[in-house]
C-alpha cells in the first residue's frame, strides 16, 4: 500500500513493533524520525494531537501508538487454523525464553505479545544481566528477538483479551477476534504501567503525559517536564530527561526507595526532587501546560509549570484477561510453584506477572526456561510418549 509514513524516535519499542509488523505483511513504509527532525515532529502532532511516538499514517487514517487490531484490520490477514503444541502468551524476557526452550524440543509454538521485550525495552541501562556490564534495554531485548527469529517461532503482534480451556486444548483469543489453540499454555503476560488516576489524565495520555520515556523524550527537547516516582525506573527516566529538557522535577510519594548512585547521579545532573510530595491536579486543555503537587506532610501545593509528565509509579500484574482461567493471589499475580506449575494442568508461568518475589529480568529468563522444559514433559506424557530420563535434585 503506498503512502504508509511511520513517525518514530530512535529507541522506541514500540515502534520498532510497528515497522516489524508491516515488514511482516510487506507493506512498504517511510520512516520519519521525530526525534531528531523538529518539522516532522510538529507535522506529526498536527496530524495525531500526540506528543508521543509511534503514529502510523495510512491515507486518511491515523493510527496512533503499536495499536495491533487497527493495524491488522488494514493489513493484515487472518492465520490458518492451526492446533500448536504450545502457545505462550506475552513477549517479554520470560516468554521468549520459553518459546527458544520450546523450539529446540521441537514444539509447534507461537507467541502472542502486545509488545516484544515488555519492561525490559523501556530500560534506558541494565547493568546487573550477566555477560553485559552494562546494555541497553534495547539491545538486550533485540538480542532475546534475534535469537527466537532463528528458530520456527511464530510471533504474533496482539494484546490477548480472552484464555480458556475448550476440551483437551486451551484458546487464546486476541483484541481482534483472532484465535490460536494449543495444547499447553505459558503464561508471561508481566506487567503494565500504573496511572495515576486523576481527572483528565486519559484526555492527556500521548499529550504531555508519558509511560514510555525512552519512546518520548526526545519530543520533549528544550522543554520543562517532571517524573512521578521513587524507584530506579524513575531516578533513571529523570536522570536521563535531563538530556532533553530544559528542567526536570522529581516528584516522590516518599522518600526515595532507589539505588544510593542513583540519587547522587540525579543531584550532580541538576534534577529538582520533591520528596513526599504527589500529583493533585493536571492542567492544560489538549495538552498538558502544568501540574499542582502537594507537600503529604504540610499539605502545601505548589504549581509547576510542565509541558510533560513521565510516569514511574510501578506496575501492576496484567493478568485481568484470565478471568478465573488460574489461581491469583490478592496482587493479582499468577500463583506458581518453584517449576512454574499454575493451578491448572497443561499451564505454566513465568515473568513478572507471577508470585515469584525477585521481578529482575534474569530471573524471568530462567523462569522462562523452567516453564517451558515442564510445559514439554506435560505434552509428551499428553501425547502419549517416553519423557526424558527424570532428573533428581541433590
Amino acid at each position: 500500500m503506498a503512502g504508509v509514513k511511520v513517525y518514530t524516535t530512535e529507541n522506541c519499542p514500540y515502534c520498532r513493533m510497528v515497522q516489524a509488523f508491516l515488514r511482516k505483511h510487506d507493506v512498504a513504509f517511510e520512516l520519519v524520525d521525530v526525534g531528531k527532525d523538529r518539522e516532522a515532529a510538529r507535522e506529526m502532532i498536527e496530524l495525531s494531537g500526540q506528543r508521543g511516538v509511534p503514529v502510523t499514517v495510512v491515507g486518511d487514517d491515523v493510527v496512533v501508538g503499536f495499536d495491533a487490531k487497527r493495524l491488522r484490520e488494514l493489513f493484515g490477514t487472518p492465520p490458518e487454523e492451526v492446533v500448536y503444541d504450545a502457545v505462550i502468551v506475552g513477549g517479554g524476557p520470560a516468554g521468549l525464553t520459553a518459546a527458544v526452550y520450546c523450539a529446540r524440543k521441537l514444539m509447534k509454538t507461537v507467541v502472542v505479545a502486545e509488545n516484544i521485550g515488555g519492561q525490559a525495552a523501556w530500560s534506558w541501562a541494565i547493568e546487573n544481566y550477566m555477560g553485559f556490564s552494562t546494555i541497553s534495554g534495547e539491545e538486550l531485548v533485540h538480542k532475546f528477538e534475534e535469537q527466537v527469529r532463528g528458530f520456527d517461532v511464530r510471533l504474533e503482534l496482539e494484546s490477548v483479551g480472552e484464555v480458556r480451556k475448550e476440551g483437551e486444548t486451551f484458546l487464546v483469543r486476541t483484541a481482534s477476534g483472532t484465535v490460536y489453540r494449543a495444547r499447553t499454555l505459558i503464561l508471561s503476560p508481566g506487567k503494565e504501567p500504573r496511572r495515576l488516576g486523576l481527572p483528565g489524565e486519559d484526555l492527556l495520555m500521548g499529550k504531555g503525559i508519558s509511560v514510555c520515556a525512552i519512546c518520548d523524550a526526545p519530543l520533549y527537547r528544550g522543554k520543562p517536564v517532571a517524573v512521578v516516582g521513587g524507584g530506579n525506573a524513575a531516578l533513571q527516566t529523570a536522570i536521563e530527561m535531563t538530556k532533553f529538557a530544559s528542567s526536570v522535577a522529581l516528584i516522590a510519594r516518599r522518600s526515595l526507595r532507589c539505588d544510593e548512585v542513583y540519587i547522587d547521579r540525579a543531584e550532580k545532573a541538576g534534577v529538582k526532587t520533591f520528596s513526599h510530595h504527589e500529583v493533585t491536579a493536571l492542567h492544560g486543555d489538549g495538552s498538558l501546560t502544568g501540574i499542582t503537587i502537594r507537600d503529604r506532610e504540610t499539605g502545601e501545593e505548589t504549581d509547576l509549570g510542565v509541558e510533560g509528565l513521565f510516569l514511574a509509579i510501578g506496575l501492576a500484574p496484567n493478568t485481568g484477561f484470565l478471568k478465573g482461567l488460574v489461581a491469583l493471589n490478592e496482587q493479582g499475580e499468577i500463583i506458581i510453584d518453584e517449576n512454574g506449575h499454575t493451578s491448572v494442568p497443561g499451564v505454566f508461568a513465568a515473568g513478572d506477572a507471577t508470585c515469584v518475589k525477585a521481578k529482575q529480568i534474569i530471573v524471568a529468563a530462567g523462569d522462562g526456561a523452567k516453564a517451558a522444559l515442564e510445559a514439554h514433559e506435560y505434552f509428551e506424557e499428553l501425547m502419549g510418549k517416553s519423557t526424558e530420563e527424570p532428573v533428581v535434585c541433590r
